[in-house]
């Protein structure tokens, strides 16, 4: 089981690195408001995948494949939050300005910080579908649901660690500078790419919806 455990953590790890929407969430939270709001997202990233987990460990395929239109559900759900952050970049870029926050902001800030990322992986449908896969890996391995819930720490830290990495190398020294003196481009760059992921989203949703 050891065995399977580190297979299936390599498997998760590779597709944490992939760039996506939880990427782009944390990279420009980073770059736009420092490391601490960053490491913020990149927490709200490692509880949304626990959550996954949990929910995949007591038969959200089975759910799913008996009701799918709760996949549809979510990918409308989700792409309209990929839009609703593409929006807000686009806001900042037209404003032009990097986030100032004072002391008494900044906890606030965090917290907020914190949903962002948790709401990015709540409601990504391939996040849905990306544990459902490593969970039917380790039932085919032999492993029951009991292993699957163990698992969930393991995906839970892997993501805090590859996007804590992401947070902390978007928010050195060089980065900031070059983001104070192109935020427009960064902030139009971001809202672009929030946009096409999550226009993607809501338009598969529709279809699916209309057949």
């Amino acid at each position: 089981m050891v065995e399977l455990f580190a297979v299936t953590l390599l498997a998760t790890i590779a597709a944490q690195l992939a760039p996506g929407p939880n990427f782009l969430a944390v990279a420009a939270t980073a770059l736009g408001q420092g490391r601490m709001a960053g490491m913020a997202v990149a927490a709200g990233v490692a509880s949304g995948v626990f959550f996954w987990v949990i929910l995949v460990a007591f038969g959200l395929g089975t759910v799913l494949e008996l009701a799918p239109a709760l996949m549809v559900a979510l990918k409308i759900a989700g792409g309209l939050y990929l839009l609703y952050l593409a929006a807000r970049g686009m806001r900042a870029g037209i404003k032009g300005e990097a986030v100032n926050l004072t002391a008494d902001e900044r906890g606030q800030s965090l917290r907020s910080n914190w949903q962002t990322g948790m709401l990015v992986v709540v409601t990504n449908p391939k996040a849905a579908l990306m544990w459902i896969a490593m969970a039917t890996f380790l039932f085919a391995g032999g492993g029951t649901w009991v292993h699957v819930l163990l698992f969930g720490p393991l995906g839970a830290l892997s993501a805090m660690a590859v996007y804590g990495l992401y947070a902390w190398l978007f928010s050195t020294h060089v980065a900031t500078r070059s983001y104070q003196k192109f935020s427009r481009v960064f902030e139009y760059s971001f809202a672009s790419l929030f946009g096409l992921f999550g226009a993607k989203l809501f338009w598969d949703g529709l279809k699916e919806l209309r057949t």
